[in-house]
């Protein structure tokens, strides 16, 4: 008996021994990149035409500063892009919280074939309805302004679909239902009891949400066409990219390219607190 459960303690040793080494391994295969493009941001045009390296080198600074003050205003598509993927991320999760909320908290004819038709929309991608989309906001006259970036992401049906598979999962009727005896209102329940039984869920969604704003191309290309004090830091970054050959610096793009990425980073790790300390609390508050 004692060798048997000293075998199978040497096998859990084992068993967590191989876990930290793949965790490791993933861990590294996830930070190499940013790594990377540390070391290139910090490379000049004549180091990086050489070849890649591992070693940081001292020209950091100066393509930071080339690229924020050369032509292209990436301190206001900075604040552009804050601007667009916080209000695309508050709207999403908020909505798509309210109706995951009136799915799951009401009993109506229609509730199944309005639950199918959401989740049929996840099918769809994006580019096939551009051209319809671009046609509407060209006659709502919206081109060139955030609208169309923003309002859109209400109709989030991924980010629902989350949302009600947690709540099926932590949200028992009786909360509902002990609120309304009690003289609750819909919206005073869904704000004041139901957002905060999600809000490990809506941290989880407003990450997703906002970094697939803030890296969002394809849209603000079709609507931003004009003004370039308007456009996001993806827009501004690919024509950077595309600039003169005589005048384009590589150094200048890995650094910009930093610049965006970093913020996303930090919003993350706040949001990732949340998420852990929400979990941890059960999610069920008085």
């Amino acid at each position: 008996m004692n060798n048997k459960k000293k075998g199978s303690g040497l096998d859990l040793t084992t068993r967590r021994i191989i876990a930290n080494i793949v965790l490791i391994f993933i861990c590294f295969l996830c930070l190499i990149w940013f790594y990377i493009l540390f070391v290139n941001a910090s490379r000049s045009k004549g180091e990086l035409t050489k070849g890649f390296s591992i070693i940081p080198s001292t020209h950091l600074i100066g393509n930071l500063k080339g690229a924020l003050t050369g032509t292209q205003p990436f301190m206001k598509g900075m604040l552009n892009s804050v601007f667009v993927s916080f209000a695309s991320a508050a709207l999403c999760t908020y909505f798509s919280a309210m109706t995951a909320y009136g799915i799951h908290a009401y009993t109506f004819k229609l509730k199944k074939p309005i639950y199918a038709f959401i989740l049929a929309i996840m099918m769809i991608p994006s580019q096939v309805t551009a051209l319809g989309f671009i046609r509407l906001v060209t006659k709502m006259n919206m081109m060139n302004t955030y609208t169309p970036l923003i309002i859109p992401s209400i109709a989030a049906p991924a980010t629902f679909f989350y949302m009600k598979q947690y709540m099926d999962s932590v949200l028992p009727l009786e909360i509902i239902e002990a609120a309304r005896i009690d003289g609750s209102g819909e919206f005073r329940t869904f704000n004041t009891i139901i957002l905060p039984i999600m809000r490990p869920a809506i941290a989880v969604q407003a990450i997703f949400t906002l970094v697939s704003s803030w890296n969002n191309y394809f849209t603000p290309s079709l609507v931003l066409t004009k003004e370039e004090e308007k456009k996001t830091l993806p827009i501004l970054i690919a024509e950077l990219r595309s600039a003169d050959f005589l005048k384009f610096n590589m150094g200048h793009v890995y650094a910009a390219i930093a610049f965006s990425i970093f913020p996303v980073m930090l919003i993350y790790l706040v949001l990732s607190k949340n998420i852990v300390g929400g979990v941890a609390m059960g999610a069920v508050k008085g």
